[in-house]
């Protein structure tokens, strides 16, 4: 069956598929971890007028600490486009990024040295 060339790769009958649409963002330098924490600098009521409505999403769920995982199911957008976002972000100063902090993290490390210790005396 030809297709008409008004049609398009669609078809009459179907809607063009929808592209979501990241020009313009800079490339990343380094890999933003996805358990790195990520929190905003200012509220998102204080963002320009230039600002992509990811990019205030992004502020605005992270008001309080979250997650690069979590931002990215949030905004059900791959890591990959997510972590593009968060380097403009951070490069414009609107954001903070932290290590994951993991409670008793030096008691697990005391327990794999003494682990290590058992092993070598074996």
């Amino acid at each position: 069956m030809a297709q008409s060339p008004s049609s398009g790769a669609a078809g009459a009958d179907q809607p063009a598929p929808a592209l979501r649409v990241c020009a313009g963002t800079t490339r990343r330098r380094g890999t933003l971890d996805l358990v790195a924490v990520i929190g905003a600098t200012r509220p998102a009521s204080a963002l320009g007028p230039g600002c992509r409505p990811e990019q205030v999403a992004i502020i605005r769920l992270s008001q309080r600490p979250i997650s690069v995982a979590e931002l990215a199911a949030h905004l059900e957008l791959p890591v990959s486009v997510v972590r593009v976002f968060l380097a403009d972000l951070l490069r414009q100063r609107l954001i903070v990024v932290r290590p994951p902090q993991f409670p008793g993290r030096q008691r697990d490390d005391e327990i794999l040295g003494a682990m290590l210790d058992g092993l070598r005396a074996l």
